[in-house]
């Protein structure tokens, strides 16, 4: 290790060593997920939208914990794409809804056997209970519950 790595700032700051984290761990995932024309935030989106079935992009920013500008950045090209459509909501015509199309749920599921070799390399390189507990961690610290904590300056 070199003294930048034993003695940056992620040393004493949670963001800066998630962050950092992060943007390592996205390097790899992207990685793997290779060629397909997606990056790692995309494929996010995708999940998520299938999962969730057909959000609201409100709903959907809140998920993703974005602010709805950068959903809109980060779901453009999905759309031009023609994987993602953007639907009025019956009841309420001014919001729009994320719906996957044929081709979006293909692509989803063509990325989810991509992104299974990637979390199976992240589980055997940090353990499978610790990738578990990592994830009900940061899990924890993207919920609206850690947010106003985090505001009001409580502990845990």
């Amino acid at each position: 290790m070199s003294d930048i790595e034993d003695d940056g700032i992620w040393q004493h700051c949670s963001s800066s060593a998630v962050r950092r984290a992060a943007r390592q761990l996205g390097q790899l995932y992207d990685d793997v997920l290779g060629d397909s024309g997606l990056r790692g935030t995309q494929f996010s989106l995708l999940s998520q939208i299938g999962h969730a079935g057909e959000p609201t992009q409100k709903v959907l920013a809140e998920a993703m914990v974005m602010d709805l500008s950068a959903l809109g950045h980060t779901l453009k090209p999905l759309v031009r794409d023609g994987l993602v459509e953007l639907v009025p909501d019956e009841k309420d015509r001014r919001a729009k809804r994320v719906r996957l199309t044929a081709a979006g749920k293909a692509k989803q599921r063509e990325m989810t056997q991509r992104w299974k070799i990637a979390q199976a390399r992240f589980d055997a390189a940090f353990g499978k209970e610790r990738s578990e507990e990592l994830r009900r961690t940061l899990s924890f610290i993207a919920s609206k519950d850690f947010a106003e904590a985090f505001l009001l300056g409580k502990k845990d």
